[in-house]
Formats: C-alpha cells, structure tokens, sequence
C-alpha cells in the first residue's frame, strides 16, 4: 500500500508539473559532465591515452546551461590564403575551411581565468588544467539537451533526473597558444564516445568513438566569445558557419623517408604546423610543451598493447579501467618545404623514430587530417 501510495503521489506530481507548463524553451546545449560525486566517468579510448594530472577541479553545486542562440549569420568572405575572419573589439575569429579558431589581442594569462570560468558555467569539470601549457580538457559529459522532451520527461525528468540518459558522451579541449605579436589563438577541439549495442540480442553494449562535431566546436567558440565582452547579436553573426566555404584538402598521405614513416602535407609550415595541433588535441594526446620556432610538438604517448592491470568488467566500461603503462615521450616534427610540409616523430632524445609506435602515431594523424 505504501509503494502505490508513493506511485500516486508521483504520478500527481507529475500532472501537476505538466499542467503548469504550457511552453518549454528548447536548446541545443546542456551538458552535464560525469565526474566526482556525479556519474562514472568513461574511459578514454585506449590507443591514445592521456596522462592523469593531479589538479582536479570539481564543481559543487548543479549545472548552469547556456541558452542556444537563433540569430541568422553573415557568411565572411575567403581571403587569398583560404582564411576568413571576422573582428569585433580585440576578439577575432578565423576559418580555413571547416576549421575555426578565435585570435583574441590578449595575453594567455589574462585569459586563463575568463575562459576556465566559461567552462564551468556551462556544465563541464575538468580532467586536465594547466596553466603553463594552456590547456584545459573538460571530463566526459552529457549533452541533456538531446533527451526526448516528451510530456513525461518533461514532468517525471525533473524529478528523476539521473532515470533519464543519452548513449553520447562528449569532452572538449581548450587550448590557449601564445602568438609572437602578444596575441592569443584560442582552438576548441571535441571528441566524442557512442554507446552501442554488441550484438542483434541488445543485451551487451559497449563505448566507441565517434565522430568530432565541428559545428560544437564553433559554438563553444561562438559563447567564449560572448564570455570574452562580444555581445549575443554579434558572436552570432561572425561565428555562423559558411556553408558553402570549400574544405581545402591537406594532401595528407603516409610515406617512408630514409626508413622513417613520415606524413606528407600538401600545407606550408603555418598552416600545417597548426593542423597538426589541432590533430593531436583531436585525438588525444597529452602534449607537454611545444616550440613553434623548431616546429616541435613534445608529447606523451601509451602504448595500447603495452601491459597494463585490468580490473573489473564494469570499470573497463567506466572510469579508468587499467592502470595504464607508463608513457613514452616523443617529438612531433612539423618541417616546411616551401609550400609542402613533412611530419615525422623523434624518441625523446630527438633521433628519428623507427618504431611500431612511431608508425602508430604518424598514422593516426594522418588519418585525422584526411
């Protein structure tokens, strides 16, 4: 009696809830991140591995969503190097291609704080700050936006919140690079993990990556820069994707130079330079420093077959499920031609890398940037 009891009064609940709302104002984007005191957080896909940080930030308290913008766009035109861009203030935001970035006129230390904020305001902890390097990686989270809005979740939802999920997972990287003039290039990258089922049956599913979402990307851009003091009205209208701008090939293709797996790049030092470090946020990498003047990116790479101590079922599907084998450091080598460009990977001491693993990662950014 007592359960059919609580059920009624659920049930009351839930009319009474659905009869006070008449309207409900849809958005695109409301995450909710998996983390401390909240949900598991999903493993990162094994290949490519970051390494744990010890500064964790999590945050009290519930989740605050941004409301999606509809305001139409004004499509900005190409220059000669395929790049459009657009000012308002001292925050521009650029295009080549389907890429965007913002180029803000201020030092990286005066945007650490706003941007670290911004993060958190939308519904994201962190996995990954640090300061130094300029990154900021959010933990795993739940786009809540894409839940069925039908009249019981709406209603029974509000109540029982964790009842309702996506089977989508998405985290994002935030990476501030400091430019020679003073200036700030700000790069948002996205990756994402679907749940899916194993068999016909449906009675075993399993976490996959899946394809980056560049229209995320530029709408995290398009509110950073409202963060930054660009109004609703104008950060819409600049950061609009045009639809219609071609995406220019890289060229990229695997190749052997003197035994050495390299990529080729139809792209001059500039452009590849920053192609390739989008790529390697993209896909994961734990990059520990870089020095453009030698065209170097330093990062930490695990070995996905290397041997590492399993634990349960569950949490292979959740958090970190094996204690990951110590990370090796490589060198990434971004080398103009004039208007071509050669990537290689060097071992830590900066000596060409014949390895399986050096062939691995030439071969996942490759691929990253067909």
């Amino acid at each position: 009696m007592k359960q059919q009891t609580a059920r009624l009064g659920l049930l009351s609940i839930a009319l009474g809830l659905s009869a006070c709302t008449t309207t409900f104002q849809e958005t695109k984007i409301d995450y909710k991140s998996a983390g401390k005191n909240q949900a598991p957080s999903l493993e990162v896909p094994p290949d490519l591995t970051q390494l744990s940080q010890d500064s964790r930030y999590t945050v009290p308290g519930g989740v605050v969503s941004a409301a999606a913008m509809q305001a139409n766009a004004k499509a900005a035109k190409p220059t000669d190097n395929n790049t459009a861009a657009n000012q308002i203030g001292d925050v521009r935001i650029e295009r080549d291609g389907a890429e965007h970035w913002l180029v803000v006129d201020r030092a990286a230390d005066k945007l650490w704080e706003p941007v670290r904020d911004f993060w958190l305001e939308n519904g994201f902890i962190y996995s990954m700050e640090d300061r130094q390097l300029g990154i900021l990686e959010t933990d795993w989270a739940e786009n809540r936006a894409k839940l069925p809005q039908d009249i019981i979740r709406k209603s029974l939802g509000k109540v029982f919140d964790s009842l309702y999920s996506t089977s989508e997972r998405d985290k994002f990287r935030t990476r501030l690079e400091r430019e020679p003039d003073g200036k700030t290039r700000v790069y948002v990258t996205h990756r994402g993990m679907e749940e899916v089922y194993t068999s016909g049956q449906k009675d075993n599913t399993i976490w996959q990556p899946r394809a980056r979402d560049p229209e995320l990307e530029t709408e995290f851009l398009r509110r950073i820069m409202v963060k930054l003091g660009v109004s609703e009205e104008q950060a819409s209208a600049v950061a609009k994707a045009d639809k219609s701008a071609a995406v220019t090939s890289t060229g990229a293709r695997m190749d052997t130079v003197n035994g050495v797996p390299v990529l080729q790049m139809n792209e001059g030092f500039e452009r590849a330079w920053r192609r390739v470090g989008v790529a390697l946020d993209r896909t994961g990498f734990t990059v520990e420093d870089r020095d453009r003047s030698r065209g170097v990116y330093y990062v930490r790479y695990v070995d996905p077959n290397a041997k590492a101590e399993t634990k349960g079922f569950f949490s292979k599907i959740f958090s970190r499920g094996k204690e990951a084998a110590a990370p090796v450091k490589y060198q990434i080598l971004v080398k103009g031609q004039g208007d071509k460009s050669q990537v290689s990977v060097l071992n830590e001491q900066g000596q060409p890398d014949t390895s399986a693993n050096g062939q691995r990662i030439i071969r996942v950014i490759t691929d990253d940037l067909k």
